[in-house]
């Protein structure tokens, strides 16, 4: 903590320095941090104060004799175990983006109406996460299917870390049950994919010649009213390069669904640059078809049992309904913490 603290004094001296100001974006980003450093020493000292409380009441009890307050202190010794835990988990969150919002596409695997149906409950499931973490959800582009389910979703995740967090859960989701499609009751597997993006600010620069991106517009087919269902508004971005498709059909106009898409391209290339550690765009050609879907990293069992496991890290609860109601801290925690192996 000690190191916290000096940064932030050292922020602010940098801040009362003349010409601070000069250069805005740069001011912001550094009172930006301070901010996020401040409640880090927040969160420390409230832990500290709260360790001291719990132990004042061990020594009140012991002294009183007073085995009624032995509950109390275990509920208090609890939650200031959790607490630690959870702080212990945000100071993992350390990467470049981690602090960044998140973009997710879940896109259905073969297997028909079961996989599109199962892209939908991850959708659900992903929702339900993001707001019970206070996060905003803003939908960009979702292809359902008249026969149900959605073959794809495109949607950002707006909060701090919410990139940190969501991009442990990028890749392959299995799921095992007796398919509500299927007349005989038979079970089914299928396969359905998350990718997790960084949404990347105006400060990050990313250099796209205009001959390497086709842009396509069409009508579109989601939620939005006459105005969406009536005019070319959607938009498709392909970046040649590395095939790189972005779709985006849910803002108003097709401007705005231009520069979603181009956004959300950005934050893919960025993404993909950083996770084969190449150091230039022009190097990615060609790499992003060889990015395969591989093997699942989870699987959701309905049947013959009730069970989620990761296969990561070997975690797994035995009730699959509250993971899909977004109960996934312990999963993305477990995940997190491999960082300390």
């Amino acid at each position: 903590m000690a190191g916290v603290s000096a940064r932030i004094d050292e922020i602010e001296r940098l801040s009362q320095a003349e010409g601070f100001w000069d250069d805005h974006e740069a001011a912001q980003r550094l009172l930006k941090e301070k901010k996020r450093l401040d409640s880090r020493v927040s969160e420390y000292e409230a832990l500290r104060v709260g360790l001291e409380d719990i132990e004042v009441l061990i020594e009140l009890a012991q002294e009183e004799n007073e085995t009624s307050m032995v509950a109390e202190i275990q509920q208090g010794y609890g939650d200031w175990k959790r607490s630690v835990e959870e702080l212990r988990i945000r100071t993992l969150l350390d990467g470049e983006y981690d602090g960044s919002n998140a973009i997710l596409s879940v896109h259905a695997g073969s297997g028909g109406k079961d996989a599109q149906d199962w892209a939908e409950m991850l959708l659900r499931m992903y929702t339900r996460w993001a707001e019970a973490k206070g996060y905003k959800v803003k939908m960009w582009d979702l292809q359902d299917d008249s026969e149900g389910g959605i073959k794809s979703a495109t949607f950002l995740v707006e909060g701090e870390n919410a990139y940190g967090y969501l991009k442990t859960e990028k890749g392959v989701h299995r799921i095992v049950r007796i398919s509500p499609f299927d007349s005989s009751g038979r079970r089914h597997t299928s396969f359905a994919s998350l990718d997790v993006m960084p949404e990347i600010d105006d400060e990050i620069t990313v250099e796209i010649a205009p001959e390497d991106i086709r842009v396509d517009t069409f009508r579109s087919s989601g939620a939005g009213g006459q105005h969406v269902n009536k005019t070319d508004s959607a938009v498709r971005i392909t970046h040649i390069p590395t095939n790189i498709v972005v779709s985006v059909q849910n803002e108003r106009s097709q401007h705005q669904n231009r520069e979603v898409a181009m956004r959300i391209l950005k934050s893919r290339l960025v993404e993909l640059a950083e996770r084969e550690h190449k150091e230039s765009l022009a190097e990615l050609a060609g790499d992003y078809g060889q990015i395969s879907w591989g093997n699942q990293i989870r699987s959701y069992v309905f049947h013959p049992y009730s069970m989620v496991k990761d296969h990561r890290t070997g975690a797994e609860v035995g009730n699959v309904h509250a993971v899909m109601d977004g109960d996934l801290d312990y999963f993305i925690s477990e995940k997190l913490k491999q960082k300390d192996l």
